[in-house]
């Protein structure tokens, strides 16, 4: 039978009179019938416990609901919704034991399971019906002209108290304009992303340190960004991952929360505005334990995914090669690991002795257990590709031939400038991470000369930690370098941030020894006033010149550089300008072409 909640300690009259509500039938075009109502009156006076039904467009009631004195909890009555535009097809009716609206629950519920509409009944102290409240989701209303930037519309609408005895609501026609509505709003979106839409979370400490201001040196320790900076990010990472950005949410705390991260109570606001924006996403800034990622999809009914997952599924769509492929998966499967569940002792039936015998192992410990054989295989299968790996940067060193490596933070334009460079066809996007797998090219220089340059994977701020162990044989490449090209991007306003942490990144990969040439690019969005203060900046602290990758003009600096700090001997400008020339004049016929 369809009676779910607190039954204990009711007698067996009670429960008689649960299962009598079952066979009620209610009208769509009805809030509720006076047997309906007479019969929860009766039961949640005498039980001093809420009481209610879900009951379907067709008059059923499918559930029976038993609480206590001051909530419902509702059964798992499936996924959110079938299709975009439509609510559950369910209306929640109860009895409040006091004279109150709706509860916060009650609405958390209205917009978390997209019901039809929420209503209450209240009980006078005999125990009769006295006013009813009643709320309804509404569809989400555009941004007018004259709203606050912070303005967000209301997710529902409340009702009430309406005396019993003068309610004159007709559900039907209500709903099915609501339904209209809802479904001219998800016209009007723009079509959806492949991968939905995302509501972005992010909890930041209280009292955070001030931001380092344009005048502070770039030799001194980076502070921690700023929330706009860090969601900016998070939500390029969003869109680079295939996701439609709905909304953010930030909430600042003293601490986090060790069970929902945010607070409950912000957290059910983010369930609203989720269903608001019809988002079914939720992506936290913040890495989440896997307990906190359990209970907070199991509380909020939606795919939760924290920002290392979100690295995680980038690399492993646009990893190429099979190096690369073997690394992302390393790294998705050291995640997931502790994810399949907390080892559990008592479970174990390998351990022999009392207790110990019985049919084998469990499906957790299956599960591990092929966890640890396929990460043990990964790691010996990429311990194969850096052996050949080694063996080409053999012949390499064998020929003498100079190695140049790109380093920098992703989206700095590092394999645009190698496409500049090497007039190659390196995949190029305006993303996060376009570039993983490593490209080794030939640059010519006059005289017979030549080097090779290397793209590599693009830096971040709190690159995941596996991730990074993965990549790391990746960088060996750089290893035997005998320049780094730190690529920046001179036009953003991170640009102290975004050098930090490339620095700590080069430090930890022990390349910190290797000379270094900081490129600023991307100087063609820069004036030229910017540009001179940029220059004076840095000018004596690092060794940098400005270029912008799809300018070839701008290479001529650049390419002079390279050839002094490569080959030590004085260069021969004419011939250097005369290749730069015949350079240009390939890229234009290339584009004509």
């Amino acid at each position: 039978m369809n009676i779910f909640g607190n039954t204990q300690g009711l007698s067996q009259a009670q429960i008689k009179s649960l299962e009598q509500i079952l066979r009620r039938r209610v009208p769509f075009s009805t809030l509720t019938t006076p047997e309906l109502t007479r019969s929860l009156c009766e039961v949640a006076h005498t039980t001093h416990r809420q009481v209610g039904v879900l009951v379907n467009r067709q008059g059923v009631v499918e559930w029976v609901i038993a609480g206590d004195s001051q909530r419902l909890m509702l059964p798992d009555i499936g996924r959110l919704r079938g299709a975009r535009g439509r609510l559950r097809g369910l209306r929640l009716i109860h009895v409040h034991l006091r004279n109150e609206p709706l509860s916060r629950d009650d609405l958390v519920d209205l917009t978390r399971l997209r019901l039809d509409l929420v209503a209450a009944i209240c009980l006078s102290p005999e125990g009769r019906p006295l006013t009813v409240y009643y709320g309804h989701n509404l569809p989400l209303r555009p941004r007018q002209p004259g709203d606050p930037e912070d303005y967000r519309p209301p997710a529902y609408e409340t009702q009430g108290p309406i005396p019993y005895r003068l309610l004159d609501f007709n559900p039907e026609e209500h709903i099915r304009g609501l339904e209209a509505e809802f479904a001219r709003a998800a016209q009007q979106q723009e079509t959806p992303a492949p991968e939905g839409r995302a509501l972005l979370v992010h909890v930041a400490q209280k009292q955070r340190p001030p931001k380092s201001g344009p005048t502070a040196s770039p030799n001194a320790i980076a502070q921690a960004p700023s929330v706009d900076v860090i969601m900016g990010e998070l939500e390029e990472l969003a869109r680079t991952a295939g996701l439609d950005v709905a909304d953010t949410i930030v909430q600042r705390r003293a601490r986090m929360d060790p069970r929902y991260l945010l607070g409950r109570g912000k957290l059910e606001d983010v369930v609203i505005r989720a269903m608001q924006v019809d988002a079914d996403v939720l992506i936290f800034n913040q890495n989440l334990s896997p307990t906190q990622s359990a209970v907070i999809a199991g509380f909020t009914d939606l795919k939760v995914i924290d920002r290392t997952q979100l690295i995680l599924d980038i690399f492993a769509q646009h990893a190429q090669s099979t190096d690369g492929k073997l690394q992302v998966e390393l790294a998705q499967m050291k995640y997931l690991l502790p994810r399949l569940g907390t080892r559990d002792d008592a479970l174990s039936r390998l351990t022999g002795g009392i207790g110990g015998r019985g049919p084998g192992e469990t499906k957790l410990e299956i599960g591990r257990r092929r966890a640890h054989e396929r990460i043990t295989r990964l790691e010996k299968q990429l311990k194969n590709q850096a052996k050949q790996r080694l063996q080409r940067r053999s012949l390499r060193q064998k020929h003498g031939v100079p190695i140049l490596s790109i380093v920098g933070y992703t989206n700095a334009g590092k394999s645009t400038l190698l496409n500049a460079l090497t007039q190659s066809d390196v995949i190029v996007e305006n993303k996060l991470f376009a570039t993983l797998d490593t490209r080794s090219r030939r640059l010519r220089f006059p005289r017979e000369r030549e080097v090779i340059i290397t793209d590599t994977v693009g830096f971040i701020r709190d690159l995941p930690k596996d991730l990074f162990n993965a990549f790391r044989a990746t960088f060996e490449e750089a290893q035997d370098a005998n320049l780094l090209l730190h690529v920046v991007d001179a036009s953003t306003d991170e640009i102290d941030d975004h050098m930090a942490t490339t620095d700590d990144l080069i430090k930890e990969l022990g390349l910190d020894a290797v000379p270094r040439l900081v490129v600023m690019n991307k100087s063609d969005q820069l004036t030229p006033e910017e540009i001179d203060i940029l220059r004076q900046r840095y000018e004596g602290t690092i060794d940098h010149v400005f270029t912008s990758a799809l300018d070839p003009q701008t290479l001529h600096p650049l390419l002079e550089k390279l050839e002094s700090n490569l080959f030590p001997s004085a260069p021969d400008h004419d011939a250097v300008k005369a290749t730069h020339e015949r350079a240009e004049l390939s890229h234009i016929e290339n584009i004509a072409g």
